[in-house]
C-alpha cells in the first residue's frame, strides 16, 4: 500500500510541476515571442499613462465620444468581471433593456434612421471593444456636432479605423471604439 501512496504523491508532484509551472511558463513565453502586443493585454498608452486595452470594451459617455455596445458588466471594466446578460430572447427584462437603450439612442441622435443592432444589444461577453462600421457611422453626426468638427472629418476617422476581416474572410469589418475615440481626441476640439 505504501508503494502505491508514494507513487500517487510522486505523480501528483510531477504533474503539478509540469502542468502548473512548466506548461504555463512555456505558453506565456511563446505568446510573448510570437504575439508581443497581444500577450501583454494590448494595453494602450498615451503620455506614459495606460488608458485602456484594445481587447476590452471601455465605457464612454457624453456626446463628444463614440459609444460602444451596451454591457451587462458594470463599468469600470477590469477584465475580471466578464459577463453577458444571460437573458433569453423571450425574457421581458431583455426587451425592457433594449427598449430603454433604443430610446436613449433616439434621444441622443433624433430620427437618424435605423439603429444598428449592435448599438442596442450587448455582446456575449459584455466586453466587446468593437462596433460595426454602421454603428460607428450612425454616431458621426452627434460626435461631429458636439466637437464642432465637420461630419466629413469624423466620417474619415471612422473609415480610417475600420478594420478588415481577419485573413480576408474571418469575422466582419469592425471599429475599435477605444482607438477611434483616442484618435478623435488627437484630432481636436
Amino acid at each position: 500500500m505504501w508503494t502505491q501512496v508514494r507513487i500517487a504523491i510522486l505523480s501528483l508532484l510531477v504533474l503539478t510541476v509540469l502542468t502548473g509551472v512548466i506548461y504555463p511558463l512555456a505558453v506565456t513565453g511563446l505568446a510573448h515571442l510570437l504575439f508581443p502586443g497581444r500577450a501583454g493585454g494590448s494595453l494602450v498608452e498615451r503620455g506614459g499613462e495606460v488608458v485602456g486595452s484594445e481587447l476590452i470594451g471601455q465605457s464612454f459617455s457624453g456626446a463628444r465620444y463614440f459609444w460602444g455596445r451596451p454591457s451587462a458588466t458594470t463599468p469600470p471594466y477590469n477584465g475580471a468581471a466578464s459577463a453577458g446578460s444571460n437573458l433569453g430572447p423571450t425574457n421581458p427584462a431583455l426587451r425592457d433593456r433594449v427598449v430603454a437603450t433604443v430610446a436613449a439612442l433616439r434621444a441622443a441622435h433624433g430620427e437618424a434612421g435605423a439603429i444598428p443592432v449592435d448599438l442596442g444589444t450587448a455582446s456575449g461577453s459584455g466586453l466587446d471593444p468593437h462596433l460595426s462600421p454602421a454603428a460607428a457611422l450612425y454616431q458621426v453626426a452627434r460626435v461631429a456636432a458636439a466637437r464642432g468638427l465637420p461630419k466629413g472629418a469624423v466620417r474619415r476617422l471612422v473609415d480610417d479605423h475600420t478594420e478588415a476581416r481577419q485573413l480576408g474572410f474571418l469575422g466582419e469589418p469592425r471599429v475599435n471604439v477605444l482607438l477611434l475615440n483616442l484618435a478623435l481626441d488627437e484630432l481636436g476640439s
